[in-house]
């Protein structure tokens, strides 16, 4: 196996990870994804807990502010969102917002419409690291950690087949 350049894996990492949303110079939001989730991340104000936050999740929509504020996100998801399977938290003095995908294995370009879109080479790294969720979930007995692929990822949503909700279901 041919070891990546570290310039290459360092941008790997990045494109796998937490995606910034940035809005006139400062970080608004921290989002990622696996097969079956987004995650938004916020750093909430200094001394505001769980209890000042209003937040509400639609299917296609958030919002999130302060109780008694006009929302500081008011957006449109990427993609759909079952909102039975979604929720918030303050986790390590972070709001972590956790939403259920509705099409399992779906690459979402961005966590909110309108707030950029991922990179031709970003969105080619989640689309692997889907994929090789994907593998791992629907072949439990192999380790795929250091599986790669040579050109471009197909979608974990659609190929062979496409993803099963339940892999013992195949």
């Amino acid at each position: 196996m041919q070891e990546e350049a570290p310039e290459l894996k360092k941008l790997t990492e990045k494109a796998r990870g937490r995606q910034q949303f940035v809005f006139e110079g400062r970080t608004v939001y921290e989002w990622e994804q696996n097969i079956d989730e987004t995650h938004i991340y916020i750093q909430p104000p200094e001394g505001v807990t769980k209890h000042q936050l209003d937040i509400k999740i639609d299917p296609r929509h958030l919002k999130v502010g302060l109780k008694g504020n006009p929302p500081f996100l008011n957006e449109d998801f990427y993609s759909l969102v079952e909102t039975d399977a979604s929720f918030w938290m303050i986790e390590d003095n972070e709001l972590h917002i956790q939403l259920q995908k509705v099409h399992k294995g779906e690459t979402w370009g961005a966590a909110l419409k309108g707030h950029g879109q991922l990179d031709m080479f970003s969105e080619q790294e989640v689309n692997k690291k889907l994929m090789l969720e994907r593998f791992q979930e629907e072949h439990p007995g192999f380790d795929f950690s250091q599986a790669s692929f040579s050109g471009q990822a197909p979608s974990a949503r659609s190929f062979m087949g496409g993803v099963h909700h339940d892999p013992r279901m195949r």
